[in-house]
């Protein structure tokens, strides 16, 4: 018994899904329009035979019965035969396709109006060249000159008398109906495949269950499209029959299962009900257990067991329904999502169980359904979790950028706008790396405000601040990838020059203090200037920020000794007197 799982299918938003939409509904106008004027369907007109047990190969049929259901069939043989003139297919061009696969052995005998009866036959494991895609074996019979009178069918331990679905029809519309449904079954599967792969990818990027879930349930509705289609015995025809309608079995209950499982783990569960969130689960993983010995079953009441499993995939739909439903009324996102993948698939498959499929969609029926709906999932779903992949993206980009600011501005001086000391020792590093290759010679100038004090006592702080305001804008104008400039603290600032030694030093320092000097503090104290004191100390190859900040500041303490507004550098050869003792420090 070949069985699935109908997945949900909603309306698209993106164009990848439209396609599929546009897919979805050609698959519906034309599978349910154009059926064959020459098609006929033989699953209730046919006459009957059982042997009991199975029959040599020369053996008669017993009697036919033509009313009742066959009986005691499943260690046997079943026998089904019908009259082909009273019919409206052509008999000289005729094709008999059989959509059901588990049993060991199939024969079909081609009686004609002389007499004589040419067979063709498959077993479970080799069906040589009948088999087409959709589940399908196709017999056609032999063309000759005498006229074709039944059709006979032998099926040697069949599982379900029930479950067997049969057409005849002419090779044309044959060959029509083989070719729009292979290409139907390999666009669902493409997309399926697409989607499988994608949301792997999103799983381990995201690093969340969802979309690995969902990943492994479009996997597994891929394989099972594959073999449900019969496309892998191109690489594996030992398959064919029963194995490939058992792994079908097994795979459209697991997933019925992974489908519950992904919709109700990607709810939180502080918005959903435990008891709910449990039977749901539960019911679904019945689905899984319940399929194992429907699996292998092969005899006895695989219909009754079949109802069953048909129950609690409905249960398994309802309890999916009502999570989703209880969530998105306490706002959750993702029930959100899934309610829009799952609404219409849950009314397809409830139509499903009142509309006959299995002779629409040129012999796929429900199955190709099942195909289209989970591919169509399959890429809402991926899209909707591009969305939110999209969104925590943008949050995390946005969560990047403050962190980044936050240490930007851990770094920045609040009044000047300039780097504080952390800032520069930071942004002075590399510079003492190129510094240390010899690449490029290196200096630090200390500025400090000539009697700031008085300026704050004289004028009120507001004035001091706007004061080194000015100073730091002034200031901010060398700011380059050789020059960085800080506002130490207080009154004081700095700049580590690269590049530069001897006169050209020399002349950048006393431009810095004729510009600062220049500088416009009439709004704030009005007229007057106010000067600054620079020391300046160029490094040498082993010089750290802590040593070239020592001899910078005394030659600060040099400058202003000798009478504030002027640049002093610090020379080595004095390095190891006292600020007090008034050191030979060079002015320029």
């Amino acid at each position: 018994m070949e069985m699935a799982v109908m997945q949900p299918r909603v309306y698209p938003r993106n164009p990848a899904l439209k396609v599929l939409a546009f897919l979805a509904a050609l698959l519906l106008w034309t599978g349910w329009t154009d059926r064959a004027a020459a098609e006929v369907i033989l699953n209730h007109s046919l006459c009957h035979a059982v042997s009991e047990t199975l029959s040599a190969d020369s053996a008669s049929p017993p009697p036919f019965s033509c009313i009742g259901d066959p009986q005691g069939y499943q260690r046997g043989s079943l026998w089904l035969r019908t009259n082909v003139d009273t019919y409206p297919v052509d008999p000289r061009n005729l094709v008999l396709l059989v959509h059901h696969s588990r049993f060991d052995r199939l024969k079909v005998s081609f009686t004609y109006a002389d007499g004589r009866s040419l067979s063709q036959e498959v077993n479970s494991g080799n069906f040589g060249s009948h088999w087409r895609t959709g589940g399908q074996i196709a017999f056609e019979a032999p063309l000759r000159d005498a006229r074709l009178l039944s059709i006979t069918m032998r099926f040697d331990r069949l599982a379900s008398a029930n479950l067997l679905r049969m057409r005849m029809m002419t090779r044309g519309e044959a060959n029509v109906q083989a070719t729009a449904l292979s290409i139907s079954v390999a666009a669902a599967l493409t997309l399926l495949l697409i989607g499988a792969l994608y949301n792997t990818t999103l799983a381990f990027s995201l690093r969340r269950q969802f979309p690995l879930w969902q990943a492994a349930w479009a996997g597994c509705m891929l394989v099972w499209g594959t073999m449900w289609s019969q496309l892998h015995l191109f690489i594996l025809p030992g398959l064919a029959g029963a194995v490939s309608a058992q792994t079908c079995t097994a795979l459209s209950c697991l997933a019925v299962t992974m489908a519950a499982f992904s919709a109700v783990m990607a709810l939180d569960r502080q918005v959903l009900p435990e008891p709910m969130r449990r039977i749901t689960l539960t019911l679904a993983a019945a689905v899984a257990i319940l399929g194992i010995p429907l699996t292998f079953m092969r005899q006895g009441p695989i219909e009754t067991m079949a109802a069953v499993l048909g129950a609690l995939i409905l249960g398994v739909l309802i309890g999916v329904a009502l999570c989703l439903g209880w969530a998105w009324r306490r706002g959750s996102v993702e029930a959100r999502t899934f309610a829009g993948a799952w609404s219409l698939p849950m009314l397809a498959l409830g139509s499903v169980q009142f509309v006959d499929t299995n002779t629409i969609f040129w012999g796929g029926g429900s199955q190709l359904l099942v195909l289209f709906a989970a591919a169509w999932q399959t890429l809402w779903l991926a899209a909707a979790a591009s969305r939110t992949h999209a969104r925590l993206r943008i949050e995390h980009d946005r969560a990047r950028r403050a962190e980044a600011q936050a240490h930007e501005l851990a770094r920045r001086d609040p009044l000047t706008g300039l780097r504080n000391r952390r800032g520069f020792v930071e942004a002075a590093a590399p510079m003492f790396d190129v510094n240390r290759s010899g690449a490029s010679p290196l200096a630090l100038l200390l500025l400090d405000i000539d009697k700031f004090k008085r300026i704050n006592d004289t004028h009120g702080h507001d004035a001091g601040d706007m004061v080194l305001v000015t100073i730091g804008n002034r200031i901010a104008r060398w700011e380059g990838d050789m020059c960085k400039v800080a506002r130490l603290g207080g009154e004081e600032f700095a700049l580590m020059v690269a590049g530069m030694d001897g006169f050209a030093l020399h002349r950048f320092a006393q431009s810095v203090r004729k510009g600062i000097a220049e500088c416009n503090h009439a709004e704030a104290i009005g007229e007057g200037p106010v000067t600054v004191s620079i020391g300046v100390a160029e490094a040498t190859p082993d010089s750290d920020f802590r040593e070239l900040y020592r001899h910078a500041d005394e030659a600060l303490y040099s400058a202003k000794h000798e009478g504030r507004d002027r640049v002093v550098f610090y020379r080595a050869e004095n390095a190891g007197h006292e600020a007090g003792d008034n050191p030979p420090i060079h002015a320029a």
